[in-house]
């Protein structure tokens, strides 16, 4: 196909040798499949701020830490060279909990590099060769399901450990090849220490993958893995080793209808953001 304006920097310099198709347009970025000398990657090309579509930004870029005074003032004031030091730092959101990521052991796509505003990563693929589809677009057993969902725990306690929450974990974020679940998409990924909004988006993180896995096996609903796990983190507590039940208990009466309350609006929020989702996704595949 025809190179984009923004992959032709890199096709110039003879980082990429050719643009294979578009993948998918979302609400961030445009991914296109490309080739770089023998192998088949994936290039993610970030939109411009003003083009980009992802609600409440500003809660996830609370927390991010910038290289200097003048990058943070210039980024409050709004600047042309605020804006510019923003849309890096968005970027490299993505490409510092991959990386963090992929040393603690979740499985994240591979990254080569970002390049003015572009990042080159692995193109998750079945062994056949086709591209993994979204955890969204699959089906599966109770027993698959149950197998899949202990191991996307185990990855979110991991992320936790990491001072990580992906912030937009859903099933339109993970893509499943034949060894599991990949997890994918982080440039809104907080801090889970100096974010205020962290609970809360962790809270939404985990209950997405509970409502989606336990369409399946119902038996996955009944999990508290959210409030188990940031209880354990509040308390310096959480490992990689912890021991998870998907157990947990509140302190007082009032707290479980605090609790029972949160989960409600965390259930129509969810609902409502899935179908914006499947929104965008319908528009996407449609281009």
């Amino acid at each position: 196909m025809k190179i984009p304006e923004r992959l032709k920097p890199l096709a110039d310099d003879g980082i990429i040798d050719e643009v294979i198709s578009r993948l998918m347009s979302g609400k961030e970025a445009d991914i296109y499949i490309v080739r770089c000398g023998d192998s088949i990657r994936c290039a993610k090309v970030y939109k411009d701020a003003v083009k980009r579509s992802f609600k409440k930004a500003a809660r996830y870029q609370e927390g991010r830490k910038v290289r200097s005074g003048r990058q943070a003032r210039a980024m409050e004031k709004r600047s042309n060279y605020g804006r510019k030091q923003q849309e890096e730092v968005w970027q490299n959101a993505e490409i510092n909990a991959l990386s963090t990521l992929a040393k603690a052991g979740v499985r994240v796509p591979e990254t080569y590099g970002c390049f003015d505003g572009v990042l080159l990563m692995e193109l998750v693929t079945e062994d056949t060769g086709d591209v993994a589809p979204r955890l969204a677009d699959v089906s599966m057993s109770a027993e698959q399901a149950i197998e899949d969902h202990t191991l996307m725990m185990h990855y979110v306690r991991l992320m936790l450990c990491e001072g990580i929450v992906h912030g937009d974990l859903s099933e339109f974020n993970v893509l499943v090849d034949d060894y599991g679940p990949v997890i994918i998409d982080l440039p809104q990924a907080v801090n889970a220490a100096s974010n205020n909004s962290a609970q809360e988006m962790f809270d939404r993180d985990v209950n997405n993958m509970r409502r989606y896995y336990g369409q399946y096996a119902p038996e996955i609903l009944d999990t508290r893995f959210a409030r188990e796990m940031w209880a354990l983190f509040e308390e310096g507590e959480l490992t990689p080793d912890s021991v998870l039940t998907g157990e947990f208990e509140d302190d007082s009466g009032s707290s479980d209808v605090y609790a029972v309350l949160e989960e409600i609006k965390a259930v129509i929020q969810e609902d409502l953001e899935r179908k914006e989702r499947l929104r965008e996704a319908d528009e996407g595949s449609d281009l």
